[in-house]
C-alpha cells in the first residue's frame, strides 16, 4: 500500500459548520454597521477609514472563529499529529500510552506517560458515530503499532 492509503486524516464536522456559520454571520453584521455608520446624523463624524475599520473588524474576528474549526488530525502506522486552535503536536506511538474519550468530555485525548495528556479537538463528541469510528481507527492504528 502506499502511504496516502495508509495515512489516516480526521476532520470535525459539526464543530467546522456551526464555525462557519458564525463566521459568516460575523462579517455580515460587521458589513452592515460600517454601511449603516454614515446613514444617520448622530452627531458623530464617520469617515470612510471608520467604515474600513469596521469591516477589518469583522474579518479579524470570523477568522479567528474559523480557527476553532481548524482542528484536525493525521495519523499512520509511525505516530500521530494532533493540529488544535493554535497549537500542533506530533508523536511517534510509543509515545502514547492510549487514545480515550472520558465520559462528558468534548473531545478524545492522547493518553501520555507521567499522567499528561493532549487534547484531540478533530474528534468531538458532537459528531457522534463520526467520532466514535475515529476513536476506534486511531485505537487499531495504535494498536498495531505498538503490538499492545
Amino acid at each position: 500500500m502506499t502511504e496516502q492509503q495508509t495515512t489516516l486524516v480526521i476532520r470535525p464536522r459539526r464543530s467546522l459548520i456551526m464555525c462557519s456559520v458564525l463566521a459568516a454571520a460575523l462579517l455580515a453584521a460587521f458589513v452592515i454597521v460600517a454601511i449603516l455608520l454614515r446613514s444617520k446624523n448622530t452627531g458623530v463624524v464617520f469617515e470612510p477609514s471608520d467604515q474600513i475599520a469596521m469591516i477589518g473588524i469583522g474579518v479579524a474576528l470570523a477568522a479567528g472563529t474559523m480557527l476553532f474549526g481548524n482542528a484536525r488530525v493525521r495519523a499512520d502506522a509511525t505516530g500521530i499529529e494532533v493540529r488544535n486552535v493554535l497549537a500542533r503536536r506530533s508523536f511517534a506511538w510509543d509515545q502514547v500510552l492510549s487514545i480515550s474519550f472520558p465520559d462528558g468530555a468534548s473531545w478524545a485525548r492522547l493518553e501520555l506517560p507521567d499522567d499528561e495528556y493532549f487534547s484531540v479537538m478533530a474528534v468531538q463528541a458532537v459528531d457522534r458515530d463520526r467520532a466514535v469510528a475515529a476513536v476506534r481507527a486511531l485505537r487499531k492504528l495504535h494498536r498495531a503499532a505498538t503490538g499492545a
